[in-house]
């Protein structure tokens, strides 16, 4: 039978050893830095070292998230942080950003990387892609099913990790800016508000589809798979996954106790049917509403949704009393065995051993004794007496003389002694020796020296370009607009500034896209601008599937290029599509960073878009060059595979736009992309930078977009009018047909 691994969350010392005490084969957390739980109890640098030795010596591994995104200045605090950990044996680190991903690689060697969920990897494209580039380990979306994981088993042999129990975010990881956008908490920082707990409205119209009431639409309940964790093994999981570094010691332990029953029955063989009483007490732990079996077999489904409250409910009472008395307030001991030597006027001698390490210890002098004896009571005593030592033996076999003596203080010596050369014995293996740091790009350097160095008076000065090094603005710079509806087609052919056009594939259906895309085009190129398609937001199986029987016919169109929105896609793309399409990344994949610039760049973009979670002096740090930036639009706040549509009004196969209306009656639109099946929640108020035009210049990208969602013809028609008038003529800011948003510009998040 293949090894598991049963993979548990801490976010505190407490909290590892109960979890490790209670069966987990390994352990996950946050250190002082860069970890996607910003308000957990995370590790100091003391306790991560010696959560580091505890789980090695108990033969577990620990594995460190760095999993969040990191700005330019940050980069280069991240070989110190990792420094003390690499050395001390860490087993894995997560990473979400691919800049930290690649200087990880070029500066910790053979340390294995796992991918977050946060990189959201749907299919057999991404996978692959990231197994070839030396990841170890493949976190899934947990939006993935049953089928999608079994192929990427077959058909990469990466291993798998994958959630089995806990709480289930609404929106794809890794493509959600609803806490940020509206409350400067980044889920990508590990600063995540949790507005999907919230209650709203829905609204079609001016009609409520929930009865003129908010409700926690958006809240789903807890997963559990216990029920099908066999089936879960035999589709190629290798890591399963319990959700909860904020979670207390008695919750972690206690799921991780139960989960690690049933798992040892499928290595066994034995494979014992679930018994409902272990449901009832996972509920008693924690559930929110109940629980769901996730997206394991449902792509959708309304009775995930916790229902008319979000909160997370636990019982306290006998079943939590046992867990922490069992597993937190009592200390995991290896058993060991030990032979001990007494022989007089020699060197007292012991030996202990733990598996197969074995090592010996010399003490002092053995004396003859002048009054009385050691007995072999006393010796035993005081030799097994390990105290707060992780080891307790198992056997003794003592060998002494009659006539002996030795004090106290050198017995307890010699096996203080014997101990800490086991552990040291047990830990060697672990440790390496990090090579001296080696600066491997120009984006280093420039870390390196430009620091922090932007300040507001840099911003507004006529000195900025030269400081950041980029050149001005001018006519080099294009004009790009991206739509989602026909009618916006019509305003931005008549703008005769525009230099690009991006085709959303929300345009199209799957059975039109071939014949309508290529008229699009056509009338892009007879209006004088590039063609440019966009790619889905996610990028399954099926979705994959579908592009790879029409790529045939999509490389004979004129496109002058596309856009990709997933690393399934760029995979995808690399081995399909067009060699000669120009390919520009959006901006949920994400460059904070050059180091993560430079990745995109290697795997063939021609340009970036640069991250809208940066503010101005933030984007001032990074090379603009290559980069285009959004200068207006509703941003996208979530991505879901959870349909609201389908679950107030049932699914219709047609897409619609709704509202979401929060308590402070602030509506958010909702479009339900039927040909992919996921929704798109955006901002309440587009983004609009039009005022910052000195600034922009300043960053000078390749390329600026103008991005329209939810827009009609005339709206769209009269911001292009205010902004070619500014951007073109030079002319002032006119009144724009609706309330916008600096968004991040300015105050960025933490």
């Amino acid at each position: 039978m293949k090894e598991l691994e049963l993979l548990a969350p801490a976010g505190s010392l407490k909290t590892l050893k109960a979890v490790i005490h209670a069966g987990a084969d390994a352990v996950y957390l946050g250190g002082s830095m860069f970890g996607a739980r910003a308000y957990a109890n995370n590790f100091n640098e003391e306790e991560l070292l010696e959560a580091i030795r505890f789980g090695h010596i108990h033969g577990r591994k620990i594995i460190l998230a760095v999993n969040t995104l990191l700005k330019e200045y940050e980069l280069g605090q991240l070989y110190d942080y990792l420094h003390p950990y690499y050395e001390a044996g860490l087993d894995a680190v997560i990473v979400q950003d691919m800049g930290v991903m690649e200087f990880i690689k070029a500066h910790f060697p053979n340390l294995p990387i796992h991918t977050s969920t946060q990189m959201t990897i749907t299919n057999v494209d991404g996978a692959r892609l990231l197994k070839e580039q030396g990841v170890e380990r493949v976190v899934t979306a947990r939006e993935m099913s049953l089928e999608e994981i079994q192929r990427i088993h077959d058909e990469v042999g990466v291993e798998l990790e994958s959630f089995i129990h806990g709480a289930l975010c609404y929106c794809y990881s890794g493509q959600c800016l609803f806490s940020s956008i509206i409350g400067g908490r980044s889920g990508n920082r590990g600063r995540c508000a949790q507005p999907c707990r919230l209650s709203y409205e829905v609204l079609q119209g001016e009609k409520s589809l929930t009865g003129h009431h908010a409700t926690p639409i958006l809240s789903l309940k807890d997963m559990c798979t216990l029920p099908f964790l066999y089936e879960l093994a035999d589709h190629g999981v290798y890591s399963f996954k319990i959700e909860g570094r904020m979670k207390t010691p008695e919750y972690a332990a206690g799921v991780v106790s139960i989960y690690r029953k049933y798992m040892d029955s499928y290595l066994d063989g034995s494979r014992i049917p679930v018994e409902k009483k272990d449901i009832r007490a996972l509920l008693e732990l924690g559930n929110r509403g109940g629980f769901t079996s996730g997206y394991y077999y449902h792509h959708n489904d309304s009775d995930m949704l916790s229902g008319e409250s979000a909160s997370h409910n636990k019982s306290e009472g006998v079943l939590q009393d046992n867990i922490r008395r069992e597993y937190v307030e009592t200390e995991l001991k290896e058993k060991i065995k030990g032979k001990l030597i007494l022989n007089k006027e020699c060197p007292a001698k012991i030996e202990v051993q733990y598996g197969k390490i074995k090592v010996s210890y010399q003490g002092d002098m053995v004396l003859v004794a002048q009054n009385r004896p050691l007995t072999n009571e006393v010796v035993t005593e005081k030799i097994t007496k390990t105290g707060n030592t992780p080891f307790v033996f198992e056997k003794l076999e003592v060998t002494m003389d009659d006539d002996i003596f030795m004090p106290v203080n050198q017995l307890n010596q010699l096996r203080r002694g014997a101990l800490e050369a086991l552990e040291e014995a047990l830990l060697k293996p672990y440790e390496r020796t990090l090579p001296e740091l080696v600066k491997t790009s120009s984006a280093e350097t420039d870390r390196q020296t430009k620091g922090n160095a932007i300040n507001e008076k840099q911003i507004s000065g006529q000195s900025l370009s030269q400081t950041s090094g980029q050149q001005p603005a001018g006519s080099s710079t294009e004009v790009r607009v991206l739509i989602e509806d026909a009618e916006q087609l019509l305003a931005v052919l008549k703008a005769d500034f525009v230099d690009a056009v991006y085709l959303d594939c929300m345009l199209y259906t799957r059975e039109n896209l071939i014949r309508k895309l290529s008229e699009d085009i056509d009338r892009v190129h007879a209006s004088g601008k590039k063609a440019f398609y966009v790619f889905p937001f996610i990028f399954r199986q099926q979705t994959s599937l579908f592009y790879k029987k029409i790529m045939p016919e999509l490389k004979k169109l004129p496109l002058d290029g596309i856009m990709v929105r997933s690393l399934d896609e760029i995979a995808f793309i690399k081995e399909w599509g067009n060699e000669n399409w120009q390919m520009v990344s959006d901006s949920n994949l994400y460059t904070y960073s050059n180091e993560a610039s430079e990745y995109f760049y290697r795997l063939g973009m021609m340009q970036d878009t640069i991250p809208v979670e940066l503010n101005r002096k933030e984007i001032l740090r990074r090379e603009n060059s290559r980069s285009e930036m959004i200068i207006y639009g509703r941003l996208p706040l979530m991505i879901t595979a959870q349909c609201i549509h389908k679950n107030t009004l049932g699914c219709m196969h047609q897409p619609k736009v709704l509202n979401l209306k929060d308590r402070y009656s602030v509506h958010f639109p909702v479009k339900n992309f039927c040909s992919e099946c996921y929704n798109v929640i955006y901002n309440s108020l587009p983004v609009c930078l039009f005022k910052e035009d000195v600034t922009v210049k300043k960053i000078a990208p390749a390329a600026v977009r103008l991005s329209f969602t939810t827009e009609t013809e005339e709206e769209a028609e009269q911001i292009l009018t205010i902004y070619g008038d500014i951007y073109k003529n030079g002319g002032i800011l006119g009144q724009l047909p609706m309330e916008c948003t600096n968004g991040h510009f300015k105050r960025g998040v933490e």
